[in-house]
């Protein structure tokens, strides 16, 4: 496999149901030490990695108590959930030697830094993984939207999205073996075709700051560094696909 690095800044985005393995809710210690394993990979060739990281699979086990409650108040919850998976996923970076920083966009300073842009990027330059949580810190706001905001702030050349299946296609391979994965996709397809990628906020915060998405398996080993050295792997979303 090729070793010349095509990016030298990604955002990294993960859904909280990625860290639950096989589980209905909670953090599978395993899946979470895999991906570090992972993360520490791309790392050490010299690429500089943020993290936003969702909170479904903590607020899942809250679903029956958020029914009926104010959404901004459900949507701090929330929040508060991406920070515990962001505390989760530090340790396990900093368990394979990778120094890492938690900014919060909610203060909370006994576990986590406040986001400070400027001191992001100076993380990032100094070979640290930053972990970006409680989304943008205002409610009515999906991490998807946090994500594509975070990589326009500190100058990221990629989004990337690691979820549970190889990239976009055009249905659910689950459910429809016979559904064919997009190789590229532009901005304004997927948000016509209403493809459920990220929510319509983040693919047009994307698509106005020209900030390019690849949507692909973090179950497949490897997959990370090989979509950052350039070869073909999931799905890729731009301004203008080929």
């Amino acid at each position: 496999m090729s070793t010349t690095l095509c990016y030298r800044r990604v955002l990294l985005k993960l859904s909280g149901e990625a860290l639950m393995g096989d589980g209905q809710y909670g953090v599978d210690r395993g899946v979470v030490q895999r991906m570090a394993r992972e993360i520490k990979e791309v790392v050490d060739t010299g690429v500089q990695v943020a993290l936003v990281i969702g909170g479904g699979n903590i607020f899942r086990g809250m679903a029956k108590a958020a029914e009926g409650m104010d959404r901004a108040t459900a949507d701090y919850m929330g929040m508060l959930a991406t920070v515990m998976n962001a505390l989760a996923v530090q340790d396990a970076l900093e368990h394979v030697g990778l120094p890492t920083r938690v900014q919060s966009a909610l203060h909370i300073e006994q576990v986590a830094e406040p986001y400070i842009r400027r001191r992001a990027i100076r993380h990032l330059e100094k070979g640290r993984v930053v972990i970006f949580a409680a989304g943008t810190g205002n409610p009515f706001f999906t991490t998807d939207t946090a994500a594509s905001l975070r990589a326009v702030e500190i100058n990221a050349e990629l989004v990337l999205k690691g979820t549970k299946v190889d990239g976009i296609y055009t249905d659910d391979p689950v459910t429809h073996p016979n559904a064919m994965r997009y190789r590229e996709l532009s901005f304004d397809q997927v948000l016509e075709q209403g493809l459920q990628v990220m929510d319509a906020t983040a693919i047009t915060l994307c698509r106005d700051n020209d900030m390019p998405i690849i949507v692909f398996s973090m179950n497949k080993a490897g997959a990370l560094l090989r979509v950052l050295c350039g070869e073909e792997e999931g799905t890729t979303v731009r301004s203008a696909a080929g």
